[in-house]
């Protein structure tokens, strides 16, 4: 497998040029203040598992539009005093899955918070159960080109919000420390943490694994494989609609909800990515509004990244950020 992308010392300087609405933060705040309006139920259901050293909990929260969003609540089951929390996003096609694929986070002493995918989780792994009940135009099979006319009606709209309004949850659920909130995921999940963190000011640190959505011109036109070429299959058919996708793709992108984040930052990238082309990470990178901020390279390896080895270098970033 070959390298995907630019030098590794073209991309620690690489920042491009990205389009950015100029109501991009009216658009958002709009976005998020009408579905807090919208409220909705937080319900908290303890569930038995065979696991004995965890408590897990069923949840489902608010999120766009206050339509009903799953997530597992994992915690150590002897845990005492308000815990820091983890909330996690996940990647393309998947779900929140089963709880014990989900342990490392709260065997560490963190509360975890593992949200579903509207719409998702039957791609790969154990599934998930939040639908999406908001109809669009049509699309090329999969979610990203779903409502892509109009930043309004996107698909990465709702699937941010929602991570928004988890985030927001954490205040209401007992033990857990709101002062104390991460955000991670890896590729879809990692996009979702990076909009989320610009989003959230209640999120105190930001780990993004190999981060997908972000430099949509590049991706759409250079990444060799799915889910950018989704895009490319769209436009390959509906002809002269480019400027109006990429204006929809603008609001979204993880370069300009970067430069909106502040809370310590901790990215990985893999140079042999080819399905998130390092140079779309780095452009998110370097764009990070962040002070404490470091990236980790994983020069031989592509989307998988640094796997457990790179969840190790997590841990041990994140304790000495949120203790």
């Amino acid at each position: 497998m070959p390298f995907t992308d630019l030098t590794l010392d073209e991309l620690i300087d690489y920042r491009p040029a990205v389009d950015e609405p100029a109501d991009f933060d009216s658009f958002w705040q709009a976005t998020l203040a009408e579905s807090r309006a919208a409220g909705g139920d937080l319900t908290v259901t303890d569930v038995q598992t065979p696991l004995t050293l965890f408590r897990v909990s069923d949840v489902t929260f608010p999120g766009f539009a206050g339509d009903p969003i799953r997530a597992w609540l994992i915690r150590p089951a002897a845990a005492s005093g308000p815990l820091p929390v983890v909330v996690e996003f996940i990647g393309y096609g998947g779900g929140r899955g089963l709880p014990s694929e989900k342990l490392r986070w709260a065997a560490s002493g963190y509360a975890h918070l593992v949200m579903d995918t509207r719409g998702q989780g039957s791609n790969w792994g154990t599934g998930g159960e939040t639908p999406d009940p908001h109809v669009t135009q049509p699309s090329v099979p999969g979610v990203m080109t779903n409502g892509i006319l109009d930043p309004a009606t996107y698909y990465y709209r709702r699937l941010f919000t929602d991570g928004v309004r988890l985030v927001d949850a954490v205040s209401q659920l007992d033990g857990l420390d709101p002062t104390r909130i991460a955000v991670t995921g890896g590729s879809q999940g990692g996009g979702i943490s990076v909009a989320v963190a610009a989003l959230s000011p209640a999120v105190a640190a930001v780990m993004p694994d190999v981060p997908y959505l972000a430099h949509f011109r590049r991706s759409v036109a250079m990444t060799p494989a799915a889910p950018y070429t989704e895009v490319a299959r769209y436009l390959a058919v509906h002809r002269g609609v480019d400027e109006q996708v990429f204006r929809t793709l603008s609001y979204m992108d993880g370069v300009n909800f970067a430069a909106r984040i502040t809370a310590p930052a901790l990215y990985s990238v893999g140079l042999m990515d080819e399905i998130v082309l390092p140079s779309s990470v780095y452009a998110s990178y370097n764009a990070l509004g962040s002070t404490d901020k470091e990236i980790a390279v994983y020069a031989y390896n592509g989307h998988e990244g640094g796997e457990s080895f790179h969840w190790e270098r997590q841990v041990a970033w994140l304790g000495s950020r949120l203790g």
